[in-house]
């Protein structure tokens, strides 16, 4: 069964839920193209990255979520997020150019949750709806909204679970 990244539950607003995330250990590739052919492209070198294509290889279990940061011209970061308890010393180094590796301090973050299929309009309408309750609950927000997928492409699309979140000030 594929493990999730850890959390704690700060705080449940009517929309949205305050978390903080433990730092965590991000696989990442940067990929140009729209937001869904984005998603596919560097999901494939990621897979092989923690399948043992890496210099010591390393198999790595697979963790949910799959992250998706939007970047600028189009661009996207896909990240999978390390195993709980990795450390960075404990990562194994990315073999060619394409993946790369990152530590991301512990942070709090505002939350949506939704069910559905991964198409950008949805993932925006349900960011612009996170942003709107995060104002007004007088919180302030750090970079841009981004997305998480926890499920395989061939599970249902109204079975899938799917998160927006952005980052906030503490």
């Amino acid at each position: 069964m594929t493990k999730n990244q850890p959390f704690e539950v700060v705080e449940s607003f009517d929309d949205f839920e305050l978390r903080h995330y433990p730092e965590c250990i991000l696989a990442q590739v940067t990929t140009a193209g729209p937001f869904m052919r984005a998603g596919n492209s560097a999901f494939y070198p990621l897979f092989n990255y923690i399948s043992g294509a890496n210099q010591t290889q390393t198999k790595i279990a697979m963790t949910a979520p799959v992250i998706q940061h939007p970047g600028a011209d189009e661009s996207h970061v896909i990240s999978f997020v390390m195993p709980e308890g990795m450390k960075a010393a404990d990562v194994p180094a990315p073999t060619g150019s394409t993946v790369t590796t990152r530590v991301v301090p512990e942070h709090y973050s505002a939350v949506r949750k939704f069910r559905g299929s991964w198409q950008e309009d949805r993932f925006r309408i349900e960011g612009e709806r996170l942003l709107l309750a995060v104002r007004q609950a007088g919180l302030k927000t750090i970079g841009d909204l981004y997305w998480a997928r926890f499920d395989p492409p061939f599970k249902p699309g109204f079975m899938k679970h799917n998160e927006v979140l952005i980052d906030l000030e503490r």
